[in-house]
Order: C-alpha cells, then structure tokens, then sequence
C-alpha cells in the first residue's frame, strides 16, 4: 500500500511555543471553555424555565446557544489535550471528524439566524398571521433542517478526504478546519465545485436570505408607528450584529487557507483563537445584554443569587 496511506495521525502545527506557555494556554482556554459553557447554559435554563420565553425567537436563541456550546466541544476538550501533550497530533480519521462537526456546527449557525430572521419578518410584517405561521410544527421543522442539512451536505467532503491520498502529514492550525486540503496530494475541479455549493447553501443563501428580510423589515418599519420601528431595532438588531460578527470569521477561516504560506504563524494562532473564544462568547452577551426579556431575568436571577 502507498505510504500515503500507512500514515494515521498529523501533526497540527498551527501551536506556537507551546513547551513554553502551555501551562499558560490550557488555564486560559480551560476558564474560556467553562465560561462558554456556563453563559450559554444560564439563557438556555432561563429560556427553558420561564414560561414568557417560550416564543418562537427565544426558543431560536436557545437553539442558537447550544449550537454555540456543541461547536466550542468539537474543538476545546482536543485543545486541552494538545497543550498538555508532548506532541501535538490527532489521527487522519479524528481530524476529517472535526473537520465534519466544525463545518456542520457553523452551518447550522447560518440557518438558525435565518430562521431567526424568518421568525421577526413574519412577526413585523405579518403580525396578524404569526401565530398560524410560527406554529410548533414550523418550529420543530425549521430547527431540524437548521441541524440536518449542513451535516448530511458536508458529510459528503469529509467522506471523500477519509479516503484521500496524503503527500502532507502537517496541519498549518491548531485544529482541522479546511486546511485539512492542504495534506492531499490531488483536489479535483468536482470537489472545488462541491465546496462551494455547500458553501452558497449553508451560508451565502441564508446570509442572503437575512439581509433580504431585514431589508423588508426596515421598509416596513419606517413606514410603521414609532413603536413597531423600536421593536423592530430591539430584537433585529442583536441577530445582525451577530451574523455580522459571524461572518466575519467565518471569512477569514476561507482566506487564510487561500493564503497559507504567506501568513505568519503567530497571527494565524491570535485570528484562530479569536474565532473559537470571541464567537461563541459574544453570542450569550449579545442576547443577554439586548434582548429585553432575557435582560430582565438575568437581572432577577443575579439579584436573587446575592
């Protein structure tokens, strides 16, 4: 059998002085990964306990959050490992894993933001039709699909790079992200092109779809009352600085493959670590801080605790 084959684990060579600091990395990424958990889990027991946030847009945030978490699991516990380690590897078959997860998990962040703007056009603009629309079937659907179409379309990627051929054994990051490419010896035309239709799926069209019903909310709400406008920028406004902020990521995880040998390796490791400590911290924030409802009891919960 070639050796491109015989070879099972790869090095993840995106870590920088980690015999020096990795005392130092695995307490700052441990008090992370417990603050992600802890922040994402108190909304998601508030949204689950308090019977005026069972509505649609709490119950998409909620979802939202626990996608947070599930994608912050896929790769922190490995981080952990790895700082402790003396080498710092992970198995070809784990690292196409993750490379699954990590993708499926970020384009279910996508759809459940347009299925969060899905909610606020219809609750604006069709207020009257909200509760026929925004029913519990709607719901379930919608949160299945968010989940289930970037896993099974990804899965394809990651089904094809478990048999690949390697000529590299060598990761240029901290985890398997779409550098995973780079260790193959041929990417076909068909494969590119499957990329980005899984790209326009999961996140072109769905940041596509966002921007087209917050435009129409905008419209609305400028001919509207005052009240409606306030409403509208309360509860839309978080979901677009998220899908900003998000996005913005999201794009920098794409160029720094297109440019991977001319990034330095330490700004490559501060934007990774950016990606997976800033995200999945600022959501819990973002929608604790200005969503209104959530605000109040997080205030309630904190006033009761002391």
């Amino acid at each position: 059998m070639d050796e491109g084959f015989n070879v099972t684990h790869i090095i993840l060579g995106g870590h920088v002085e980690v015999e020096k600091y990795r005392y130092l990395y695995f307490v700052i990424i441990l008090s992370v990964y417990f603050l992600i958990i802890s922040c994402n889990s108190t909304i998601v027991c508030l949204i689950w306990t308090h019977q005026n946030l069972h509505e649609p847009m709490y119950i998409f945030i909620g979802a939202l959050l626990i996608n947070s978490v599930l994608w912050s699991t896929v790769i922190y516990p490995k981080l952990l490992i790895d700082f402790l380690s003396k080498e710092q590897t992970i198995s070809y078959s784990a690292c196409v894993l993750q490379f699954h997860m990590f993708y499926s998990l970020g384009g279910s962040e996508f759809l459940l933001l347009a299925a969060m703007a899905y909610d606020r056009y219809v609750s604006i603009c069709k207020p009257l039709q909200y509760p026929i629309i925004m029913n519990k079937s709607t719901i379930s659907i919608l949160l299945i699909l968010a989940w289930i179409l970037p896993a099974s379309q990804v899965a394809v990627p990651a089904g094809l790079s478990a048999n690949k051929q390697l000529c590299s054994f060598t990761i240029r990051n901290i985890f398997c992200n779409n550098t995973l490419y780079k260790l193959q010896c041929v990417i076909t035309r068909a494969q590119i092109i499957h990329d980005m239709v899984i790209l326009a799926n999961v996140a072109l069209l769905p940041v596509f779809f966002i921007l087209f019903t917050y435009t129409r909310i905008l419209r609305i709400s400028y001919r509207s009352s005052r009240e409606v406008r306030k409403k509208a920028a309360q509860t839309c406004l978080p979901h677009l600085i998220v899908l900003i902020n998000f996005s913005c990521l999201c794009a920098f995880d794409v160029i720094t493959v297109q440019l991977d040998s001319d990034f330095p390796k330490t700004l490559r490791l501060i934007m990774t670590l950016q990606l997976i400590m800033y995200h999945p911290l600022f959501n819990p924030i973002m929608y604790g801080l200005k969503m209104k409802e959530i605000s109040k009891h997080l205030k309630r919960l904190f006033t009761r605790a002391k």
